[in-house]
């Protein structure tokens, strides 16, 4: 085995996690987390050939290999037959890397691409890790977890399904299962609260600020119960001020419904303060300022949300496999941190009165901040970039 010092060879590491960003992310979190740890590590990631990870990882630094992938069809179809061809050539691509890199360990964060690669890590008896961003188990990760030697989960309820019936396998009692929470930017949890901040948005640091979110490319339904609320939130403007990010397809509708509820504030006091952009690229300032969030489930957004400790109202996204997003949302209401609005029961009356019985019940409010802080695991990259050298390039 290697060590961190002294290293004649540094130790190679391939990464792979595709199809969205909440896959893609983690994994250059990840990687970023060793590079910190060594900055002579080789990290290599393997991914799908002109998918979005071949974009963001080469930005990211990091070399990039592509191979042929597919996404399996949810019902049988003449569809199975090309997919199938695409996840074999995949395979043999992967088998392929695997014998030129010779890698320690192959770390995968879930998407069907990256099943080809563990695979061929396993198959060329090589130890392979995963990452599990929610509070169900995703397909690939699913299958993999049969042969994984670590598994790092998001939410403490995954541990029972990491650790015993789903993942047999005779190698079982070395198997490393931690809660680490998942790998987020430093920045999103470092970043403090400043009056020029406040200034910069338009926001007053003496009202409660709601961030309302619906990922990158915004939520429909929540922008819509948010222009609904306009009129009833405007009746607390004194206490509370809005940052939204809208996502680009309804910015321009939703911009000009804030700005409609401006012109009949009657008073400077009854106007209701608010930013709203299609994204903010530095959503670390918005998070540092933010007081409650109005936003979908995801494991990426639950995670930065806690990491940040900040009461939130869930919107999870329906229908979604897994229904991972109502999973992770009912995970951390549970632990009462946040509240969860299913998107069939979303009104702007709801919606209103989740938001002023948090903001106005100051004594509740800090209970809802202290538990958020207490799930949130903002060191998750460095602690799972320490497990992975000390558990497989460490020497003993």
């Amino acid at each position: 085995m290697r060590t961190l010092s002294g290293l004649q060879t540094p130790p190679t590491i391939v990464m792979s996690g595709g199809g969205t960003g909440g896959h893609i992310y983690p994994a250059i979190g990840i990687a970023q987390a060793l590079r910190r740890l060594d900055e002579t590590v080789d990290i290599v990631f393997i991914g799908g050939d002109g998918r979005l990870e071949s974009t963001l990882v080469p930005q990211h630094g990091f070399r990039f290999l592509p191979i042929s992938v597919a996404g399996f069809p949810r019902r049988l179809t003449l569809q199975w037959f090309p997919v199938i061809w695409k996840v074999c050539r995949g395979l043999s691509q992967s088998l392929r890397y695997m014998k030129q890199l010779k890698p320690d360990i192959v770390i995968g964060t879930g998407g069907y691409v990256s099943g080809p690669v563990l695979f061929a890590g396993a198959l060329r008896k090589i130890p392979i890790a995963i990452q599990e961003q929610n509070a169900s188990v995703g397909l690939t990760n699913g299958i993999l977890a049969r042969w994984a030697k670590a598994v790092y989960l998001a939410l403490e309820p995954m541990k029972a399904w990491a650790g015993t019936r789903h993942c047999p396998y005779k190698g079982a009692s070395t198997r490393i299962v931690e809660v680490t929470g998942n790998p987020i930017r430093p920045a999103i949890s470092a970043s403090p609260r400043r009056e020029a901040t406040y200034s910069k948005f338009g926001l007053s640091p003496n009202r409660k600020t709601v961030f309302v979110m619906g990922g990158s490319q915004g939520a429909r339904a929540i922008n819509e119960a948010m222009v609904a609320a306009l009129p009833q939130l405007t009746a607390f403007a004194d206490r509370l001020q809005v940052v939204h990010q809208t996502g680009a397809a309804d910015a321009e509708a939703v911009q000009a419904a804030y700005q409609a509820q401006h012109k009949v504030s009657a008073t400077s006091e009854k106007k209701l303060l608010s930013r709203v952009q299609p994204f903010f690229d530095a959503v670390e300032e918005v998070y540092s300022i933010a007081d409650v969030m109005v936003c979908r489930a995801g494991g990426m957004t639950v995670s930065e949300v806690t990491a940040c400790g900040i009461p939130a109202i869930f919107i999870p996204l329906p229908a979604q496999t897994g229904n991972n997003q109502v999973l992770n949302a009912q995970t951390i209401a549970s632990a009462g941190a946040a509240v969860v609005l299913e998107q069939h029961i979303l009104t702007a009356d709801a919606l209103v009165e989740h938001l002023v019985r948090i903001t106005m019940n100051e004594k509740m409010y800090q209970q809802m901040v202290s538990k958020s802080r207490a799930l949130g695991k903002p060191r998750a990259s460095d602690d799972i970039a320490q497990s992975i050298y000390s558990s497989f390039l460490a020497e003993n």
